[in-house]
């Protein structure tokens, strides 16, 4: 029997990042526009939201309302609460029912994946079947900041990107031969990564100790209070040092946040090693605070930027 070449499947997988995930809508509207139209999408956090937006053909009426979000509507979403979460999430979610789309994932017009975690077992769960809605919001459900979700069988679900920040996998897994991923986390340990050194200051008129080396100055004693003050580093592309400015402390949802981002980017790494995606789309967004999604015009624009960036690859796999 004669086997007959068919077109590749297209898979789109998009990854984790909390406001940085704008820069899905960018990715899927620069493929758009170049006539690269995935046949299956998954994500996992807020790349199953933008996910799940494209897969229901409300992604272009979702790219308007996202970019008109103002600070106050952020705030408007949050739902307090005291256990489990720092908002409960219902407000969220309840609007994407009214506003976008709420089906059964089989129903979906394009295939649709997104990833949670269990939180008692540390397994990553697929949410294939079922309230699309539903699965958003297990798959967004950050530990600290959302609550968990309760399944019928039980089990309580919070973020996939704990386990799988990009899920290239399950594109794999959902029939893609040729896969896109996402990198929302990729530059984040660049941010104000700078080379610090100690550099001690010449004393004009110093006397020089007998047998040393006059290039070297010798060490003054230190004073209370000037050791922050003589901790420099070399400013990018010149030999002249720069004072570092004192940092500020960062509140407990930055670091919590900032840790979670360090673990999704170390793991995302590792996962991506022992199953590559074809082509990686990687936007430089380290800038955009986790909570900025009042910045959406700069996400997308960035991820538009990205994506036609690796169109180049991406062809390469379409001949």
């Amino acid at each position: 029997m004669a086997l007959a070449r068919r077109a590749p499947r297209l898979g789109l997988a998009l990854g984790s990042g909390s406001a940085r995930g704008w820069a899905h809508i960018g990715v899927l509207q620069a493929l758009a526009e170049e006539g690269v139209r995935p046949d299956i999408v998954c994500g996992s956090s807020i790349g199953a939201l933008v996910g799940a937006a494209h897969a229901a053909g409300e992604l272009e009426r979702f790219s308007d309302w996202v970019q008109g979000l103002g600070m106050r509507d952020v705030f408007g979403f949050m739902d307090f609460n005291l256990s489990g979460g720092m908002l409960k999430g219902e407000k969220l979610i309840a609007f994407w029912r009214r506003n976008f789309a709420d089906f059964d994932i089989e129903a979906s017009p394009m295939p649709f994946g997104a990833v949670a975690t269990d939180l008692h077992s540390g397994a990553e769960v697929w949410l294939r079947h079922g309230s699309i809605a539903d699965a958003v919001r297990a798959s967004i459900a950050l530990p600290g900041l959302f609550t968990p979700v309760v399944q019928d069988d039980g089990r309580l679900l919070v973020d996939g990107g704990l386990v799988n920040p990009v899920p290239a996998s399950l594109a794999r897994a959902m029939g893609a031969d040729i896969v896109i991923a996402v990198d929302l986390n990729s530059d984040i340990l660049h941010r104000n990564m700078h080379p610090l050194a100690v550099v001690r200051e010449p004393q004009a008129d110093a006397p020089e100790a007998v047998g040393t080396d006059p290039a070297v100055p010798e060490p003054e004693p230190a004073r209370n209070g000037d050791w922050m003050r003589r901790l420099k580093f070399w400013g990018p592309g010149s030999g002249d040092a720069v004072a570092v400015p004192v940092p500020r402390v960062p509140s407990m949802l930055d670091v919590v946040m900032t840790s979670v981002n360090i673990m999704q980017m170390r793991i995302t790494r590792s996962r991506m090693a022992g199953d590559p995606p074809e082509v990686v789309v990687a936007p430089a967004l380290a800038h955009l605070g986790l909570l900025d999604f009042h910045r959406a015009a700069e996400a997308i624009a960035e991820g538009r930027r990205a994506a036609r960036a690796a169109l180049p690859q991406l062809r390469r796999f379409m001949a």
